[in-house]
């Protein structure tokens, strides 16, 4: 399984999370964050903003479901501009349900 992190524009969060809920990934995790990429930040007119704010989508997938769901991410928050976000994915060993105190794998 992987753990799939997507950093996304706050105004293209629903737009990810309704394509993905299309597709039939409904279970995820959205936080607001802050956070700055290789551009440390932006200038609009005579104003630095340092940091600027995204959302962080969290959501754990089988792996061969990984590739749709980086096209799905990808086609739904783009939008050709610095700032359009990242997806970071990564292994996931383990996982439990609290509730049933099971593991998931």
């Amino acid at each position: 399984m992987k753990m799939i992190r997507a950093i996304v524009r706050p105004d293209k969060t629903e737009e990810v999370v309704d394509s993905l809920a299309e597709a039939g990934y409904v279970a995820l995790t959205k936080m607001d964050v802050i956070g700055r990429g290789k551009q440390k930040g932006i200038q609009v007119d005579k104003i630095y903003y340092d940091e600027l704010p995204k959302t962080m989508i969290l959501l754990v997938a089988e792996d061969d479901a990984t590739p749709q769901i980086v096209d799905l991410i990808n086609e739904s928050a783009f939008t050709g501009s610095f700032g359009d976000g990242k997806i970071f994915i990564s292994p996931v060993d383990e996982a439990y349900t609290v509730r049933t105190r099971s593991s998931e794998l």
